[in-house]
């Protein structure tokens, strides 16, 4: 597709435009992403071409393949709403060191951006070789109220805290007790309220639940049966181990049997239904590329014969 395109735009061929990634389902539709090195240029207008002769050519080339013409930008966020036209999108939540795009609409524009059988925003996806996130306002709202509590009562159960200071460690952007316990009495005292003492206990405290929480993780992991090489295995954390051996996943060969959605989890669409589908590892925030990469190096160790 994309070097039909070089043949039937003049200005990708002479290097005015640039083909930044494309997707397709075969036979069925595509996604190609384009960039105007000339910034005087439209690189989509370019591409369909006048009343869309450019484009026509390459779709009957492909046998009557739907494709949309997407405009790069840097921002993903500007980005994944241009991918995921028609569909309008509210905002998107990037985070870029995992690579994943929370992208929050309306209802009505729910099935627009996910596409039939979710074809919208699997190429989408490809494209952008991004992992997205599909919900509506609501679901999202839903979603950061159950996070704010789960936090709040790690805090207070695990450190004996009210839940008043629970709540404004979280507030402030501590997710984990770990984040307490690698901060530093300066900055928790930033916080309004809290005093050096408290600061210091809180640090205290905090540590003293992570040594003890990683004695019980390794004795969990001994009782669960975990083989030697998986919990070998590089990129593989205590926590990790544990949930998989919870899954009776024991061996380096049960790991590299996996798919990366096994892992992350994400959305399937079943019988026209937008489906959650649970990942093993999805609590710890693993990006589909750390899972690609874990499973691959399982695979690389259990067939290096």
């Amino acid at each position: 597709m994309e070097k039909l395109f070089v043949q039937e735009v003049p200005e990708i061929y002479d290097g005015l435009i640039e083909i930044k990634s494309s997707s397709r389902d075969p036979g069925s539709r595509a996604k190609i992403c384009v960039k105007a090195v000339d910034t005087s240029l439209d690189p989509v207008g370019a591409c369909v071409g006048m009343r869309g002769s450019r484009v026509q050519a390459v779709v009957n080339e492909l046998q009557g393949e739907k494709i949309d013409i997407v405009n790069w930008s840097e921002d993903p966020a500007i980005l994944v709403s241009n991918a995921l036209s028609p569909a309008e999108v509210q905002r998107v939540n990037v985070d870029n060191e995992r690579k994943k795009l929370d992208v929050i609409l309306t209802e009505e524009n729910l099935s627009k951006a996910i596409g039939r059988r979710g074809q919208n925003v699997r190429l989408a996806t490809k494209l952008l070789n991004y992992e997205i996130n599909i919900m509506t306002d609501a679901e999202d709202s839903e979603r950061r109220q159950l996070e704010f509590k789960e936090k709040t009562e790690n805090f207070v159960k695990n450190l004996e805290l009210d839940e008043t200071l629970g709540q404004l460690l979280v507030a402030e952007g501590f997710s984990t007790i770990d984040d307490i316990k690698d901060s530093s009495v300066e900055n928790l005292m930033k916080i309004e309220g809290i005093e050096e003492d408290t600061a210091r206990a809180l640090i205290e405290r905090a540590k003293d639940f992570h040594e003890k929480d990683q004695e019980d993780i390794s004795q969990k992991i001994k009782e669960l049966g975990l083989q030697d090489a998986l919990i070998n295995l590089k990129g593989l954390t205590p926590g990790m181990l544990v949930t998989l051996g919870e899954q009776k996943i024991l061996s380096l060969e049960d790991f590299a049997d996996l798919a990366s959605d096994e892992l992350t989890g994400g959305y399937d669409v079943i019988k026209g239904e937008r489906v959650k589908i649970q990942g093993y590892l999805e609590d710890f925030a693993l990006s589909k590329d750390e899972a690609d990469e874990l499973i691959m190096s399982a695979r690389n160790i259990v067939y290096k014969d």
